[in-house]
């Protein structure tokens, strides 16, 4: 599988697109949508969108995937919206990218 979510590499570090659905039965990736420049990671949050909940939840999930700390993420705009610009300090794009991909691999296909 191809993973079709473009990655910025910036001074810092790792740059991408999510879209975040709070309130989600559970935690996880869930594809990707759109395609090209704006293509966004899914990931479902079980945390409400209350009193940044779902912010530090989504930096939770994305230190224990990646194996980073929470400290090296970071939500560079998008913060009260679905739509997150994340990045990931001290992590080349390809790194972050293998990482994504691998949890990818892993859902089941629909077909």
């Amino acid at each position: 599988m191809t993973m079709q979510l473009p990655m910025k590499d910036t001074l810092e570090g790792a740059s991408f697109l999510v879209r975040v659905t709070p309130r989600a039965s559970r935690s996880g990736i869930t594809g990707i949508l759109g395609e090209g420049t704006v293509a966004a990671l899914k990931i479902a949050l079980h945390a409400p969108p209350v009193e940044g909940r779902a912010n530090a939840a989504l930096i939770e999930f994305l230190a224990e995937l990646l194996g980073t700390p929470r400290s090296a993420i970071a939500i560079a705009s998008g913060q009260r919206g679905r739509r997150k610009r994340v990045m990931i300090r001290g992590r080349s794009s390809a790194e972050v990218a293998a990482a994504i991909e691998k949890a990818l691999a892993a859902l089941p296909t629909n077909n």
